[in-house]
């Protein structure tokens, strides 16, 4: 049996090289089977949104521990400026900073460290999603 086999662009974002490395590695290239991924890297807040203005960019996964734009604030200004954004993915350093990412319009959070099982899985249902044209998690 042949599955099909779909691209998506994931913008990872956080200040520290070493973070964004983390995230990528959690994610993996293939979260599933159905899934791949292509990476494409932010370091800075205006990068971020160049992108998102010039690339085809299916999810978000921003680093809510950035400097000195955190990923929260990234979140809230995406959702409250770019029509149909792409859904946010936060890393949160604490589960309690969730009610912080509810108000940020985050769609998904994730906890530091990453987990690379629940990451991929949790990055694979919402690129499906997106791909089905299916509502952000949120």
């Amino acid at each position: 049996m042949t599955s099909d086999v779909r691209t998506s662009t994931v913008l990872l974002y956080s200040h520290d090289p070493a973070v964004r490395d983390h995230m990528r590695l959690a994610i993996g290239a293939h979260p599933s089977a159905d899934v791949a991924v292509r990476f494409v890297d932010a370091s800075t807040h205006g990068e971020v949104f160049r992108l998102v203005d010039s690339d085809d960019i299916d999810l978000l996964v921003l680093d809510g521990e950035a400097a000195p734009a955190g990923g929260l604030g990234i979140s809230r200004q995406l959702k409250d400026e770019v029509e149909d954004p792409p859904p946010t993915c936060v890393v949160i350093a604490r589960s309690a900073d969730r009610w912080l990412a509810a108000y940020a319009s985050v769609d998904v959070t994730l906890t530091h460290p990453l987990d690379p099982l629940t990451t991929g899985q949790t990055v694979a249902a919402i690129l499906r999603d997106r791909a089905a044209g299916l509502p952000s998690l949120s």
